[in-house]
């Protein structure tokens, strides 16, 4: 019998979740990576986003100041998104995974679970960060979400549809097991 065969059906679905995993603590380094971005950097992030707005300003703000710092806030904001997304749903996505792989589903049902809460929490994180930057060039925050629309909406799809599939596996082992008592 082999390592693999004597182990526990949790450390059988852990090894299967390995991949959901690392994209989990990448997505949650990604946070962290951010806050300390913000706490070195702050100014020059924020120089960055006027400079690339300040760059069209007559082409895409035609000229207005007002709307050019509507645009460089709000993109702040996104990239402050970027870094509280990747923080909530990297924790989320690691507590749903050990929790599918505590109720001793299959190896295959661990591995797409935990891939699609690893890579969605992951790349709606990215999406935020890229909209962030994107928006001062295009003259929009509309705009800059609009073009990465084939990120975002995959991403934070399939990490809800994976959150709900986690609910109805939970449901079901609870269902499906009763006290002898």
């Amino acid at each position: 019998m082999t390592t693999e065969d004597s182990s526990t059906p949790f450390i059988r679905n852990l090894r299967a979740a390995s991949g959901g995993l690392l994209l989990t603590v990448l997505t949650l380094l990604f946070g962290q990576g951010l806050g300390v971005a913000f706490g070195l950097n702050e100014d020059a992030l924020k120089s960055r986003i006027k400079t690339d707005a300040a760059a069209v300003r007559e082409t895409a703000y035609r000229g207005d100041d007002a709307a050019m710092k509507a645009v460089t806030d709000k993109s702040w904001a996104y990239l402050q998104r970027a870094h509280l997304h990747a923080g909530s749903m990297g924790t989320t996505a690691l507590g749903l995974i050990i929790l599918v792989c505590l109720l001793g589903v299959s190896r295959q049902v661990a591995m797409a679970l935990s891939l699609a809460l690893g890579g969605g929490g992951l790349g709606y994180s990215i999406y935020w960060l890229w909209a962030g930057f994107r928006a001062p060039g295009l003259g929009s925050t509309g705009a800059a979400k609009e073009s990465l629309a084939w990120l975002a909406m995959p991403s934070s799809g399939i990490f809800v549809l994976a959150t709900v599939a986690v609910l109805g596996v939970l449901v079901g082992s609870l269902l499906g097991r009763r006290d002898p008592r």
